[in-house]
């Protein structure tokens, strides 16, 4: 998103995903938003590193967002490591931790903690990088041709 897309359009989630995808991009990795690895289940952020590592980055505005999110322990099953992506007012206390954290704003991020690494089997990851793939072709057609929709293609 340019920096001239008005943060007053933007909901706090979407700034925070904002400020983590710009920082990934510093540690080679790519980032899609939104991204629905298993049904039930639409994680905001997945990162795709240089060698193939899978992130998911859950960002949470608010104490009250955090709470009312019981699918987090779920994503874990999909990739190697997990952060939660919160602004410096967050309490942080309140995270897992067993958890990354990532301190974001609508410009940039920091990791202060990694979260543990437990590698995703090679079928898995297979699944995660042609699903990553495919959400990003969507995107970047929709970003072309914004009367695009892939629902009309099945």
């Amino acid at each position: 998103m340019p920096d001239d897309v008005s943060q007053n359009t933007l909901l706090p989630g979407q700034l925070l995903a904002r400020g983590v995808g710009r920082h990934l991009l510093s540690h080679d990795f790519v980032s899609v938003e939104e991204l629905v690895p298993a049904s039930g289940l639409r994680v905001d952020v997945m990162a795709l590193g240089p060698k193939g590592e899978v992130w998911i980055i859950e960002c949470k505005s608010c104490r009250a967002d955090f709470q009312a999110d019981h699918k987090w322990q779920g994503y874990l099953e999909w990739c190697d490591r997990f952060f939660w992506a919160v602004d410096n007012d967050f309490p942080t206390e309140m995270l897992p931790d067993d958890t990354g954290l990532i301190l974001a704003d609508g410009y940039d991020a920091e990791i202060v903690r990694m979260g543990p690494e437990i590698k995703l089997a090679a079928p898995r990851r297979k699944v995660m990088v042609q699903k990553f793939a495919r959400h990003a072709a969507i995107r970047a057609q929709a970003a072309r041709d914004p009367g695009y929709s892939p629902e009309r293609m099945f």
